[in-house]
């Protein structure tokens, strides 16, 4: 009766012979080095950006790989704010996005992308404000439901209300899907800057 073999000896078996790519390797660790240069950067915008020496450093069979490695991190901050502190974050990644790409039709297209990020947050209040007084007549009847039923004062938070919960996650992914339109038109044109 033969040997049973463990999973390490067959694994070993199997790759006796595969011998490790070192330039694959190189790029590997340059993407990871630009992905780290990119989260950096957006952590403290403030700092002098560095990642523009480090790319100008990198030798020629990893500039590719750091740089990608950086715009990976940046186009996959693309996105709409949630918070006015979230426009710090989209003029910094417009920094992050100029020094990498260097192109002159950039700063245009991004200067766009902040203000619809400031109108959207702008038109998320009125709509939220909106939506509350649409259906605070609904809420105030629940509420004078529930106090009658239970003999006293009873006061709901919207946001706890399944019912306002949907209405309100249906009027705010309509307007957000409209601004996401934008964010997708965004990042094709970082791209298509990006190829060139």
């Amino acid at each position: 009766m033969g040997r049973i073999k463990s999973a390490l000896e067959l694994a070993l078996e199997r790759t006796e012979g595969v011998e490790g790519d070192k330039g694959s390797l190189e790029q590997y660790e340059a993407k990871r080095q630009g992905n780290k240069l990119a989260n950096e950067f957006l952590e403290n915008p403030a700092a002098p950006v560095t990642f523009g020496e480090a790319i100008r450093k990198a030798p020629g069979a990893v500039k590719a790989a750091l740089r990608q490695g950086l715009f990976d991190v940046f186009l996959a901050r693309i996105s709409l704010p949630a918070y006015d502190d979230d426009l710090k974050r989209i003029d910094a990644l417009g920094k992050g996005l100029q020094t990498l790409l260097n192109e002159p039709r950039f700063p245009a297209l991004w200067k766009q992308f902040q203000a619809a990020a400031a109108r959207y947050l702008d038109e998320a209040a009125q709509y939220e404000d909106a939506i509350k007084r649409q259906y605070e007549p609904q809420l105030r009847q629940k509420e004078a439901e529930l106090s009658r039923r239970l003999g006293q004062e009873v006061r709901i938070d919207p946001f706890q209300d399944p019912d306002f919960v949907a209405f309100y996650k249906k009027n705010m992914d309509a307007l957000k899907a409209k601004y996401e339109a934008i964010v997708r038109d965004v990042r094709e044109q970082v791209v298509n800057f990006q190829s060139k």
